[in-house]
């Protein structure tokens, strides 16, 4: 430790500034006292309306039960508003569930109807194959006719006979899968047309329940501005004579 110099306090300069501070607090206190707001005097005058402690009253219960109305009223739009974007929310989804299946099926009858295509060229091709095959057999003819038919013109007409049915057979098939993708396209548009009607029909009902409930509302309020109107003339003739309220 290095070399240090001990100051010892002044008694004298710590008591001047003592003084000094609590003449400052002092001076403060006087300035408040001397400075205090004094009394405040108003001239005395009437006040209120031109309307009775009664008819205040009354004004008061009408304004409460109006209030008491709207925030019902609110409150059930507030629900109606959050049960309709549930319900719009499920229908979305449902919708979007429903164009994934219809893409899926709609895949899954491509895929069908080539692997059969692609069945039914590979039975073509292999029945062409064996057909050049026995046709290579044949003997050679100019003639459209032969005199004497034997073995091999048996097979002939065979293999032909062969070829057209499986042609026919071909085309029957063909024939009833374009009746069956066309059974498909109407039963499709079938269920498209019931589903919009369905939903022609839900979005009327949604528009004709919420004209119900406007009607049950202004009937309610109808009922209500009666109701209050009746008070009104029940309570206006006999506070006519009264003097007005003083506050």
């Amino acid at each position: 430790v290095g070399p240090y110099v001990l100051v010892t306090p002044d008694e004298t300069r710590r008591k001047q500034l003592q003084q000094i501070a609590k003449k400052e607090l002092d001076d403060l206190e006087r300035w408040k006292k001397e400075h205090r707001p004094g009394p405040i005097t108003l001239v005395p005058q009437r006040l209120g309306g031109n309307k009775s402690e009664a008819q205040v009253r009354q004004n008061q219960q009408m304004i409460l039960m109006q209030s008491k109305y709207q925030k019902k009223h609110k409150r059930e739009e507030y629900i109606k508003a959050k049960k309709a974007a549930e319900e719009a929310e499920i229908l979305k989804k449902k919708a979007i569930q429903r164009e994934k299946a219809e893409r899926l099926e709609v895949k899954k009858r491509q895929e069908e109807m080539q692997r059969r295509e692609m069945l039914l060229e590979d039975q073509k091709y292999k029945t062409n194959e064996l057909l050049n095959r026995l046709d290579v057999r044949l003997p050679k003819s100019d003639s459209c006719q032969i005199a004497n038919p034997g073995p091999e013109s048996t097979a002939w007409k065979r293999s032909h006979a062969y070829k057209r049915a499986l042609r026919e057979d071909e085309n029957r098939r063909l024939e009833e899968m374009k009746q069956e993708q066309q059974r498909k396209a109407e039963l499709m548009e079938f269920k498209q047309k019931q589903e919009e009607e369905t939903r022609t029909r839900a979005h009327q009902n949604e528009q004709r329940s919420c004209l119900q409930s406007l009607f049950i509302l202004l009937c309610t309020l109808r009922v209500n501005n009666a109701f209050l109107d009746r008070l009104q003339n029940k309570t206006q003739p006999s506070n006519i004579h009264q003097p007005g309220y003083t506050g």
